[in-house]
């Protein structure tokens, strides 16, 4: 206590003098009389306000190092155990871990292996192997065992899984149209859909099999969905089941559906609905003067092309070649929106019209230079919805045919040119934008010969009558007999 107080009063007895006016050498010249210890406080006086720190900004790294990250259970990880075999009374035991259902940590589980004296008893080696065996047929070792202990502690519902699959769909170049299918799916069929009082949405993954999928089939069923509809339902379902999965892409909940007999409704293509339209209702189509000449052209154009209505929608001015007797593919409308990518890659292709709708299409353009084809006043998409309810179905009802989609067309242009011509099949396929199989359509090149297909284009029609022009004129009713003439005075 004296040495401090000394060290004390020495400290505050030292002078200071600025560093600017003397250094280090000098110290003792201008004061002999100062100690080593004073000195230096002379030196480091002129940088003491730069080595001390605001009491509120003084932060010291923590000495405990940090916690690591836990990892989760993973059987890569694991290269398989061997036990602890050891004497427990008047019994050889083994220990092993193993995953038990509902706990997150693994339990320490003890066997009996043979007795230690007496009938029974087992040589080191035949201990060895039984112990092998115990662990073995227990499934401390096997992958199952861990996914069910995994699935349990989780508990992960379908709805939450339902909207993580969802979000790395969304990551995938999925078209839009088909994000919106299974949106539409999960919201209005399966996640409300009522199993035993509870919605099948928030069900536990572990708990739904085979009696509950059931159940909500049978529902779909009773909701008056076709086959094909049911189909493309569940399996909406089996791939929320198929995303779930651990660190090693192993399935959490694996199911095999094919064994779990799952009663579905089969799909009889011959049953399904596919309205194709006839060569009189095109003439219709093409010629009704209810109809109104924008519509008419689009008809027209679907019937003779056989595109789908999205790729209809998204036709540009400047992808009208040659007079308008070639249309360059590339492009899709939907909801408001361009895509720069059609359903396949087939899709990507050139359409050649014969003379006589090439000069319709370059009446019905105009002067116009750029822009959608088919558009609104305002110059932006037009509604496939609107096209059907307000234009399409009324018309279809003027002769008696039942109510069918824009999809009609192609399946009209198939059936025309399939059947009532001689188009080559490899032409008619590049035209509808389908994909040929084998080695002789990868080296067809049909697609770089345009003055071929324009050839065939005019020879082959489009099998229904083409009006020599879209202005609509009304017929001049016939004057009555006996009709007065008013004379002006």
């Amino acid at each position: 206590m004296k040495r401090f107080d000394n060290q004390r009063e020495t400290d505050s007895a030292s002078v200071i003098l600025p560093v600017t006016a003397i250094g280090h050498a000098d110290v003792t010249s201008v004061v002999p009389a100062l100690t080593a210890s004073a000195a230096s406080s002379v030196v480091l006086a002129g940088k003491s306000a730069a080595l001390q720190f605001p009491a509120n900004n003084t932060k010291f790294l923590s000495s405990t190092p940090l916690k690591r990250r836990k990892r989760g259970r993973c059987m890569s990880r694991r290269r398989g155990q061997t036990g602890s075999i050891s004497k427990m009374g008047n019994w050889w035991t083994v220990r092993y871990w193993i995953d038990v259902p509902g706990q997150e940590q693994r339990v320490y589980k003890r066997e009996k292996i043979c007795p230690t004296f007496g009938p029974g008893r087992l040589t080191a080696s035949e201990r060895k192997r039984r112990a092998k065996g115990i662990i073995e047929a227990s499934g401390a070792d096997k992958a199952e065992t861990l996914q069910t202990s995994i699935a349990t502690v989780r508990s992960t519902t379908f709805r939450e899984q339902s909207e993580t699959w969802l979000r790395a769909v969304a990551k995938r170049d999925v078209a839009p149209s088909t994000f919106s299918d299974w949106e539409r799916c999960l919201d209005t069929w399966i996640l409300p859909t009522s199993i035993n009082g509870m919605p099948f949405g928030d069900l536990p993954l572990a708990s739904i099999k085979r009696t509950v999928t059931q159940e909500l089939v049978d529902q779909m069923v009773a909701g008056g969905l076709s086959p094909k509809t049911i189909s493309n339902y569940f399996q909406v379902v089996r791939m929320v089941f198929s995303s779930c999965v651990d660190e090693d892409g192993q399935e959490l909940y694996p199911r095999n559906w094919k064994k779990m007999g799952i009663i579905v409704p089969k799909v009889n293509k011959k049953e399904q609905r596919r309205p194709c339209f006839t060569r009189e209702v095109m003439n219709h189509l093409a010629n009704s003067l209810t109809i109104k000449p924008k519509m008419r052209m689009l008809f027209i154009l679907c019937g003779a092309t056989g595109l789908r209505i999205g790729e209809a929608l998204g036709i540009r001015i400047d992808k009208i070649l040659d007079n308008g007797a070639r249309i360059i593919i590339d492009e899709k409308a939907w909801r408001g929106e361009i895509h720069d990518y059609l359903k396949t890659d087939n899709g990507e292709r050139e359409v050649d019209l014969p003379e006589n709708v090439a000069r319709l299409l370059v009446e019905s353009i105009g002067d116009r230079e750029k822009g959608l084809l088919f558009c609104t006043r305002k110059g932006t998409q037009l509604s496939q919805s609107n096209i059907l309810r307000r234009h399409l179905h009324p018309a279809l009802k003027e002769v008696g045919f039942e109510k069918a989609g824009n999809h009609a067309f192609r399946r009209y242009r198939n059936t025309f040119l399939r059947n009532y011509t001689s188009c080559p099949e490899s032409v008619r396929t590049f035209w509808l934008g389908w994909s040929e199989e084998g080695m002789s359509g990868l080296y067809d090149k049909i697609k770089t010969d345009v003055a071929f297909r324009k050839e065939v284009s005019n020879t082959c029609g489009v099998g229904f009558e083409v009006p020599a022009s879209l202005i609509a004129i009304e017929p001049i009713a016939p004057k009555p007999e006996g009709a007065e003439v008013a004379v002006s005075a």
